[in-house]
């Protein structure tokens, strides 16, 4: 069951494929602003879903992040996740990032849980133009 104060804790090494350099984010060799969004996203994203009804997931609305250190390649970044309100199908996150000597951002996340079969059916027929 859904409840305020539940948490996860993620964990990624800053790649390649992450650096501002390679997005066209920015020209330097550090972890990229969207890609930390994404992180911390994701993490919200897993303190939530094992909980679900079947057939629900969510979908991310709001980010509000402040990017506040550079991480460069190889290091670590650990993303922690808490569910700080709930309101009907609104789920509203407060998320911080640390590398391996700082923390590296702050954010607050909301996310709305949507019904998958239905929320797929509204995308395809808004491919057809319906």
């Amino acid at each position: 069951m859904l409840a305020v104060g539940l948490k996860n804790e993620m964990k990624w090494t800053v790649e390649e494929e992450h650096l501002a350099s390679s997005l066209g984010s920015g020209l330097v060799e550090v972890l990229a602003t969207p890609v930390l969004v994404g992180l911390c996203e994701e993490c919200a994203r897993l303190t939530v879903e094992p909980l679900l009804a079947d057939g629900q997931k969510t979908v991310g609305t709001v980010v509000n992040l402040r990017h506040l250190a550079a991480t460069p390649v190889g290091m670590q970044v650990t993303v922690h996740a808490e569910l700080v309100g709930i309101d009907n199908k609104r789920l509203r996150f407060r998320i911080e990032a640390w590398d391996e000597v700082e923390c590296v951002a702050k954010a607050e996340h909301e996310r709305f849980i949507i019904d998958a079969e239905r929320f797929a059916r509204r995308i395809a027929e808004k491919r057809r133009g319906e």
